[in-house]
């Protein structure tokens, strides 16, 4: 898990991005953020890198639910 609530971007995407380097293909991470443009900014990220990424959010904080790409 990735806690970068408190954050602004592009803080939360880079902590993401250090994470991801060390799983292996196909590990799930999760991802907190309070930053609005996390919203934006995360999901792009996991597009342009191939990673599955699914996001919900309650009471002010987004959970980033990422696959990394095999």
């Amino acid at each position: 898990m990735v806690d970068a609530r408190g954050l602004k971007c592009p803080l939360p995407v880079l902590k993401m991005e250090k994470r991801l380097a060390r799983l292996p293909a196909g590990a799930g991470l999760v991802v907190l953020a309070t930053d609005p443009m996390a919203k934006v900014d995360i999901p792009l990220y996991c597009r342009q890198h191939g990673h599955d990424c699914a996001v919900d959010g309650a009471d002010g904080v987004l959970r980033f639910s990422i696959r990394k790409a095999g």
